[in-house]
């Protein structure tokens, strides 16, 4: 499963959804919007107004969601 987090460095919802995503041990690919602001108006267009955001094969959210990401790790092929 293929997971993507939009993210920037000074986000402290970014840093919680990382920091939860590894303690879980799922693997993700960062996109700093801050490096890549071409992003930003995609995310915007896609209905996305916080950050982080979050992209896999089958969900999509934006913001700190514990709930989506113990989701996210009771599907099979993700972490441990």
């Amino acid at each position: 499963m293929s997971i993507s987090i939009y993210t920037k460095e000074n986000c402290v919802h970014c840093h919680a959804t990382k920091r939860m995503l590894a303690q879980r041990a799922i693997p993700f690919t960062l996109i700093d919007i801050d490096t890549h602001p071409e992003c930003t108006g995609w995310l915007k267009s896609q209905g996305f107004l916080q950050l982080p955001v979050v992209i896999t094969d089958t969900l999509r959210w934006s913001g700190f969601r514990p709930d989506m990401i113990n989701r996210l790790h009771s599907q099979p092929g993700t972490g441990t």
